[in-house]
């Protein structure tokens, strides 16, 4: 069984440092998924060079086939020399997962990666083991869907202190926290975010360190088709709303011509649902067989936006979605929660109501607003892909 590994990572800037000192790199093949976080010595401009070549190597290195000792070497003999302290230092955390949900997790000097399993922390079994004279902790384990993997540096554990906390937000605090904040449908993006919100918060929003989250989450492959808009050649019709119907996934249709081909060619009526409560968004229609139907443009761009701001906002942003009850909020609910991907099925036709000239609404506007949302929904983990006919 195949799965599908969700990504999500962000960082906390040092107060008053233009560039960060952690840094995370992910590469994701058709077989595996490798996630590196690296811590580098001290803050700023050295702290980054450390940090980006550290993580850059292992990432590199480990999707060629290199060993982990092998790995561990390479970083020892290439990382440059402090000047001040005449040492290369940079801490690293690696967690490999193929997609049959086999993992491999290495660290160095950065705090333990929290495990959780049906919400509940599970300690990992870990070998320790010398090379050019570090000591590097390694566990394999066997991940599942649901299960999380939230990887941080020590900045987290600084967090708090001289400020809130005595002695800072401890490996302890920070696993209740994640355990406590866990929910059934909890993203990697939300979980991720969560977490580094309640550092920023000890920090009071001014922190004493660099401070990076990041996280995994497995699922079970589910890929949303979206219908956007009519085919140029109405010959097409039958072919998309085919590709559209045989998804296991969600089916999403956007557009009210488009809604009408899709009711056409399933021989399935069109409704307007009778709940409309927003005075922003159009009202959502109904077909059967179909999991939404919205208008298009004008919900497209809500959609939009809801995206953005659950990607930028912090705390409470999931309830606040989850609040909202128009046929946009429910498509950016989906998007977001529901599926590890999308497939966006994109009509060129021109809609003769956006050629009215008092309407703000063109082609090029759908269009546009299509790859911002496949853009936002990648930045967020996803696997997105849009066609156009």
């Amino acid at each position: 069984m195949s799965l599908y590994i969700e990504t999500s990572y962000d960082s906390l800037f040092k107060h008053g440092e233009e560039l960060c000192g952690d840094k995370v790199e992910l590469v994701k093949t058709d077989s595996e998924t490798i996630l590196v976080l690296s811590d580098g010595l001290g803050s700023g401009v050295k702290a980054n060079i450390l940090a980006s070549l550290t993580s850059k190597i292992c990432v590199t290195m480990l999707a060629e086939g290199a060993s982990i000792p092998d790995v561990v070497e390479t970083v020892a003999t290439t990382l440059p020399v402090c000047k001040e302290r005449q040492i290369a230092y940079s801490t690293f955390t690696i967690l490999r997962i193929k997609n049959n949900g086999d993992a491999t997790l290495v660290e160095y000097d950065n705090p333990e990666t929290i495990f959780l399993h049906d919400g509940v922390l599970t300690f990992l079994e870990k070998e320790e083991f010398e090379v050019a004279g570090k000591k590097i902790k390694e566990a394999h384990f066997k991940l599942v869907p649901g299960d999380i993997c939230v990887m941080f540096s020590d900045g987290a554990v600084h967090a708090g202190v001289g400020k809130l906390l005595n002695f800072g937000w401890q490996q302890k605090h920070i696993e209740d926290y994640a355990q406590r904040i866990w929910t059934k449908d909890i993203t990697a993006h939300s979980i991720q975010r969560q977490m580094l919100e309640a550092c920023n918060s000890l920090y009071m929003e001014q922190p004493g360190d660099d401070t990076t989250f990041a996280a995994c989450r497995i699922c079970l492959p589910s890929v949303a088709h979206i219908m956007v808009g009519p085919p140029v050649n109405g010959e097409n019709d039958e072919k998309v709303v085919g590709e559209l119907m045989s998804t296991s996934g969600r089916k999403i249709v956007c557009g009210g011509t488009t809604s009408q081909i899709v009711s056409r060619t399933i021989g399935k009526p069109l409704r307007v649902a009778l709940n409309y409560i927003s005075r922003d968004v159009p009202p959502t229609g109904l077909i059967e067989g179909i999991d939404l139907v919205t208008e298009g443009v004008i919900t497209l761009g809500k959609t939009l936006e809801y995206i953005k701001r659950y990607e930028n906002g912090g705390v409470g942003r999931e309830n606040a979605l989850h609040a909202m009850k128009d046929g946009a909020a429910k498509l950016a609910q989906i998007l977001i929660e529901d599926c590890t991907g999308a497939k966006f099925l994109v009509g060129r036709a021109l809609n003769p109501a956006h050629q009215n000239p008092d309407l703000p609404i063109n082609l090029n506007l759908k269009l546009r607003i299509v790859e911002d949302i496949a853009s936002a929904l990648r930045g967020l983990g996803k696997a997105v892909t849009v066609e156009y006919f």
